[in-house]
């Protein structure tokens, strides 16, 4: 193609004509994808290839997508020209598969970005990133629109692909006429990594801490990924909202102060260095800010607006990295124009999500959460001072990420009366507390997650917690964290059934 494409009226970003394309990968995202060009884009691609990698051609998907009319290639090396190529989030940009992609093509974007040019042009757009958090805040952010009389739809990794959400959108021809449609995007850095225009109106930026180092190659990669979404808010002009809680986010509310303003670009920091409750505008000028106010309510200042929204105790998500993400999807509504006492009395009825400090029950007055969702150190540092004054036993273990393990036992210590250490990162969580033992810590080590379940019943008294918070993937004995996190609740129901048995 040669000179500035035309563009289909009514749409974000979208050429009338996208030509022969490639998609690299073939999982849930790149399925969605092709589906997508093969049904609603039909007209407008010449040809589509799926280089599926090393292995998939055969599979169900594959066979469909070729009676459909696309050309399988069993391939990790794109050969050919395109005008497009759409990675899959799995394939990392310094791999010879993303690399060949992209020398064999004018663009390469990612599954977000398509979705996002090929939107309707009056829908709303949040993306929401950060480490730990995402899909709370996206599950909460939709629930909140939902009450302020928008047509919320969550999507990316919180369940359907974005594309998918669009699709259906552009196969009804319109956005839904009971209010102004929203797209809330849980957006990972996989997906940032690979954007070129994407621009939601409000952009959400939660706490940044190491992740997905092996996929990115070093830290500072990881969170340049994130920031795509930030520079391109700032060049367009919306609203971020920024974690000043966490050193990395707040690192670019600093940034954000130095440079000079930019017409039509506003920020709200959630906190600040002193934490959750610290005002950005008293602590550093800021003109907006979300924090815990001094009554312990949610309160967010942007533009001329003091809204004063639930206090934090009324949250039925529990701890402080939920008031966080309480504050940060509560200043996301309010930018997109949703009005505070909607949002105030919606927050108090939003319901934790499965797997995430999710309440798995009580048996003789001992409370069981379920936190399987917590994969890594920060996730499960979170969850451990979620319960402050109450007895707590850890379990902790699955299938070692071989991060630090100084802050979790440290952690541990603080919060936790005892932990039962299991799987794969047994040996070496049990090595870490002991080489840290300060003599009140009980530790407890069992071979696997059943044996870890029945020990940790039987250090607790009524009136304590039992968090499953693992730390861990759960890849030794499961096949997710899903599986892991429903066979606690399994085992949670089966004691209910007959309390008082197998405990001290």
């Amino acid at each position: 193609m040669t000179g500035a494409p035309a563009m289909l009226r009514g749409r974000k970003h979208a050429p009338c004509q996208l030509g022969d394309v490639c998609m690299l990968g073939l999982g849930v995202s790149g399925r969605a994808v092709a589906e997508y060009l093969l049904a609603q884009a039909a007209g407008r691609v010449s040809s589509l290839t799926v280089f599926t990698g090393t292995a998939g051609a055969a599979d169900a998907a594959a066979q469909a997508l070729a009676r459909a009319g696309a050309r399988i290639v069993e391939s990790e090396k794109v050969e050919g020209a395109f005008h497009l190529c759409i990675a899959s989030p799995g394939i990392p940009e310094s791999s010879a598969f993303y690399l060949s992609g992209q020398d064999a093509s004018e663009e390469l974007i990612s599954e977000v970005e398509l979705a996002w040019r090929e939107s309707p042009a009056d829908a709303l757009w949040v993306g929401i990133t950060g480490t730990n958090g995402k899909t709370t805040t996206t599950a909460l952010l939709e629930h909140l629109l939902d009450a302020a009389g928008f047509a919320a739809k969550a999507c990316g990794n919180i369940g359907d692909a974005c594309i998918h959400a669009v699709g259906a959108d552009v196969l009804a021809g319109a956005c839904p006429p009971s209010g102004r449609r929203v797209y809330v995007a849980e957006v990972s850095s996989y997906q940032l990594a690979s954007i070129r225009r994407f621009t939601p109106d409000v952009g959400v930026f939660l706490g940044v801490t190491p992740d997905h180092l092996a996929w990115h190659g070093s830290m500072e990669a990881y969170a340049d990924a994130k920031w795509n979404m930030l520079h391109n808010l700032e060049d367009a002009g919306g609203v971020a909202v920024l974690d000043a809680v966490n050193d990395v986010s707040r690192e670019q509310v600093r940034r954000l102060r130095r440079a000079p303003e930019k017409s039509g670009f506003s920020y709200i920091p959630v906190g600040a260095k002193a934490g959750i409750s610290a005002d950005m505008r008293q602590a550093c000028g800021a003109q907006n800010a979300a924090f815990l106010d001094g009554a312990g309510h949610l309160h967010v200042a942007f533009h001329e607006g003091e809204y004063v929204l639930a206090p934090s105790d009324a949250l039925q998500v529990k701890g402080p990295h939920n008031v966080v993400n309480a504050l940060a999807a509560s200043a996301a509504a309010l930018a997109l124009g949703a009005d505070g006492v909607d949002v105030a009395d919606a927050l108090s009825a939003f319901k934790p999500l499965e797997h995430r400090i999710e309440p798995a029950g009580t048996v003789d007055g001992i409370g069981f959460y379920n936190d399987s969702k917590a994969t890594n150190v920060d996730a499960t540092l979170v969850a451990l001072a979620a319960f402050p004054g109450r007895p707590l036993v850890a379990l902790l273990g699955g299938r070692d990420k071989m991060g630090p393990l100084d802050a979790l036992v440290a952690a541990c210590q603080e919060h936790a009366e005892a932990v039962v250490v299991f799987g794969e990162a047994a040996e070496r969580f049990e090595a870490a507390f002991a080489a840290a033992d300060d003599g009140r810590l009980h530790v407890v080590r069992a071979r696997t997650f059943d044996e870890a379940f029945q020990a940790a019943v039987g250090l607790v008294r009524p009136g304590s917690v039992v968090l499953l918070s693992p730390a861990c993937a759960s890849f030794d004995e499961f096949s997710c964290f899903e599986e892991r996190g429903q066979h606690f609740k399994d085992k949670v129901a089966a004691l209910a059934a007959a309390p008082g048995e197998g405990r001290c």
